[in-house]
């Protein structure tokens, strides 16, 4: 394993590094005599009452210091986010969504990772077909928990096919030796039509439940296909009829889990239900929603909020007007709950404009893939010039830029109107097309 760039960027204000003297480009060169490899082991090793840090300075002196952390973060920021770099995507899989992406978009789109660190400390799902034996058992050792896996499938010969990857037919040996050691495990399955589905996705999911508590979730999401699939393996996507026949599985499955288990653990995307025309379940029925990032349950949780934002509504004159710009599959429920804000409020109206992905070619429907052009397109010409309400899973998680490297002020000076990037949060909703805060 190769040493880890532990050169340090910053010291965050009034922390226990800065107390102690360490400054901005002092080199971290050891924990309790451990050298550092990655940023998992610097965090797994300062989560003790009392560490000593050798520092090297700028000036080359080289200071042991002896910090009381008390189990918190010393506060060093370092060059490299996790101090070496991420480790890279080894497979091919069939349905890779990277592999279709047109060409004009930002750099770091391209990147496909495979970092089990960025599992744990960004929500990333991981294959882990590019982990050793060894760095398993550091994981294990390490406690690293929960890890967010994508498994697709427990089928080891159709795994390998899927991945293209010969060393994919492991995972759930691994599955069962992380759990036999007490890791925690979320689990994602993209679904594609005639490959993992219908009696492979029961094989799978009875597996993964079998490792119930330890495999606390599994989604399953349908295929992604853009029209940019030119020389890859020839997939179909989930019609009306395919949507409710996955439905209509993964329910009875849900049902059985409940009764042996206690939960339903395994959740289905959305757009399932978007797709087959069936009601969205309520929010019950996600328990706790422990894969809403993975966009599963986002329509019930946010419902759920906006039926209970617009209670705390209070009865006075309005006159205000304001857009929504969503995706094609969210525009009938965008509509409904926006429907709900203006019975309640009075004078206040609501624009919800589809905005149609010609970006990646047709097909892709999700509010979170669209891209800067497509808002143009859509937003010029019409009849209105106020704010726009759009959902902050269009743009990069730190920063105001699309898909197509469109910023937030390109589309606003392009459309002479005011982008307002929204969380999928209804109380935010609906404070945005108040123009006011709630009172709790």
């Amino acid at each position: 394993m190769n040493k880890a760039d532990t050169s340090i960027l910053d010291v965050e204000k009034n922390s226990l590094a800065a107390e102690a003297g360490i400054e901005p480009g002092d080199i971290l060169l050891s924990v309790n005599g451990h050298e550092i490899h990655d940023i998992l082991e610097y965090k797994f090793l300062t989560s003790e009452y009392e560490v000593e840090l050798c520092i090297q300075k700028k000036n080359g002196e080289i200071q042991n210091i002896l910090i009381e952390c008390d189990y918190e973060d010393p506060g060093l920021i370092f060059t490299e986010e996790l101090l070496c770099e991420a480790q890279s995507c080894r497979n091919k899989c069939i349905f890779c969504f990277i592999d279709q992406l047109p060409p004009g978009m930002r750099e770091t789109v391209y990147f496909k990772d495979d970092d089990t660190r960025l599992s744990f400390l960004q929500g990333n799902y991981v294959t882990m077909t590019n982990m050793t034996d060894d760095e398993i058992d550091r994981l294990i050792s390490m406690r690293v928990s929960p890890i967010n896996i994508s498994v697709h499938t427990t089928n080891p010969e159709l795994r390998e096919f899927m991945l293209n990857n010969r060393f994919a037919g492991k995972i759930l040996d691994i599955m069962k030796k992380l759990a036999d050691n007490n890791i925690h495990m979320n689990c994602q399955i993209v679904l594609c039509p005639g490959i993992n589905d219908e009696a492979e996705l029961e094989r799978s999911l009875t597996d993964l439940a079998a490792l119930f508590p330890c495999v606390e979730s599994i989604s399953v999401v349908p295929v992604g296909v853009t029209a940019y699939r030119d020389g890859l393996y020839k997939l179909k996507t989930f019609d009306s009829a395919g949507s409710a026949a996955v439905i209509d599985r993964v329910e009875r499955l849900q049902k059985k889990f409940l009764e042996a288990l206690g939960s339903r653990i395994v959740y289905l995307s959305d757009e399932f239900y978007m797709n087959s025309g069936r009601p969205v379940p309520g929010a019950e029925c996600y328990e706790g929603f422990p894969q809403l990032e993975n966009g599963v349950g986002l329509i019930a949780s946010m419902e759920e909020e906006v039926r209970h934002a617009v209670t705390l509504i209070k009865r006075k004159n309005r006159s205000r007007t304001t857009a929504v710009a969503t995706g094609e599959i969210a525009y009938p429920f965008i509509r409904k709950i926006c429907t709900m804000i203006e019975n309640k409020a009075p004078g206040v109206r609501v624009n919800v404009y589809t905005v149609k992905n010609t970006f990646f070619g047709g097909g892709v429907t999700v509010a979170g893939l669209i891209c800067g052009t497509d808002l143009v397109k859509t937003l010029s010409g019409i009849p209105y010039s106020g704010e726009v309400l759009i959902s902050s899973s269009m743009l990069k998680c730190d920063e105001d830029i699309f898909l197509d490297d469109m910023t937030v002020a390109d589309v606003e000076t392009k459309t002479g109107m005011k982008l307002i990037p929204t969380d999928n949060d209804g109380y935010v909703f609906t404070e945005h097309i108040l123009g006011e805060e709630l009172e709790f």
